[in-house]
């Protein structure tokens, strides 16, 4: 079997470091192994509140910066989920092969909803549209966070029941979790994951981040009381920033303790947010290159829709025929 692999980003935000190092670098360097699809999922955001404008914004900026980061229209299928009416329908689809118990188990649910006065039936029901993300293109891998590889397993569970009733019908997918860089921590709590939903401003180095203010955070990043630069229990602020230079510098962990080792925890800082700037640099500048020419971004969704269309639609008209469905 062919690999085909799955990406979906939401475009809700400023993305961080954590979402480069740990989902966004690894989808561009991987792009010559098998078929790639990565898909902003607008509609998945829209299971919290928006605004429309913002969203429209934020849709370009996150599909212009996947550019920027090395994704190519030409290796790759890029596109915007909502130009693509298959995963809406393939959604009810799934939905009606989730049950409620399933649903009501998802954690990253009770997460969003916690403390809420209001919440949609969408942000209840969205990991049937994700099983759809996935399942309509055949995607045998799909790269994930160890916080989303809940919902590539609602998806295989909703392709085997699929299957189960109405004959061979999907691949199940597997989910893919990077040994490195999978998981950024916050600056300012190094036992939480780095959010661009965080409150508190410092916790976060986001991509476009002027220089000065990525020092500034880097430099304010909590630590601990002690000296050493090295891993271990106590120390999770100075993994956290070991983690983060390891990645942007391209060296081991443990080269980087060799490497810090008798300096101070302000020595070690500086160099981090050194090296941090230096790699996010020419990022933005493509960046912005690319933002020069909305219309030329557009266009390039459009034709990537059309090529996701091309393969998911003759899955979706498959499954149409299964459940009975007239032509």
């Amino acid at each position: 079997m062919n690999k085909v692999t799955f990406s979906g980003i939401q475009p809700s935000g400023n993305l961080h470091i954590g979402n480069y190092l740990g989902a966004v670098r690894h989808w561009a360097e991987g792009q010559d192994e098998g078929a790639n699809i990565f898909c902003v999922v607008d509609m998945h955001s829209i299971t919290v509140d928006q605004n429309p404008e913002e969203l429209r914004e934020s849709t370009l900026s996150t599909a212009a910066l996947l550019l920027a980061a090395g994704i190519d229209p030409e290796k790759s299928t890029l596109f915007v989920q909502s130009q693509n009416p298959d995963h809406a329908n393939g959604g009810w689809i799934m939905s009606c092969n989730i049950s409620m118990g399933q649903m009501g188990r998802m954690t990253q649910f009770k997460e969003k909803s916690e403390g809420k006065d209001s919440v949609s039936v969408g942000l209840f029901t969205y990991p049937a549209l994700m099983a759809a993300d996935i399942l309509l293109y055949n995607t045998t891998h799909v790269p994930v966070g160890d916080d989303q590889k809940q919902h590539v397993e609602i998806a295989r569970d909703a392709a085997e029941r699929f299957n189960s009733r109405y004959g061979e019908t999907f691949v199940l997918p597997e989910p893919v979790i990077g040994k490195t860089g999978a998981r950024v921590m916050s600056l300012q709590n190094p036992e939480k994951k780095m959010s661009k939903s965080d409150p508190n401003q410092n916790a976060s180095v986001f991509l476009f981040d002027e220089p000065d203010t990525i020092t500034k955070k880097i430099m304010s990043a909590v630590t601990d009381s002690g000296s050493e630069i090295t891993r271990g229990e106590g120390k999770e602020g100075i993994t956290n920033l070991l983690s983060i230079h390891s990645e942007f510098s391209e060296i081991s962990i443990e080269d980087a303790e060799r490497e810090f080792s008798g300096k101070s925890y302000g020595e070690f800082k500086s160099e981090v947010a050194k090296v941090v700037v230096e790699k996010l640099s020419p990022l933005k500048e493509k960046y912005l290159e690319i933002r020069k020419d909305d219309e030329a971004l557009i266009n390039t969704l459009k034709k990537g829709s059309e090529k996701a269309y091309e393969i998911s639609h003759k899955k979706l008209e498959e499954v149409y025929e299964k459940v009975g469905f007239i032509k």
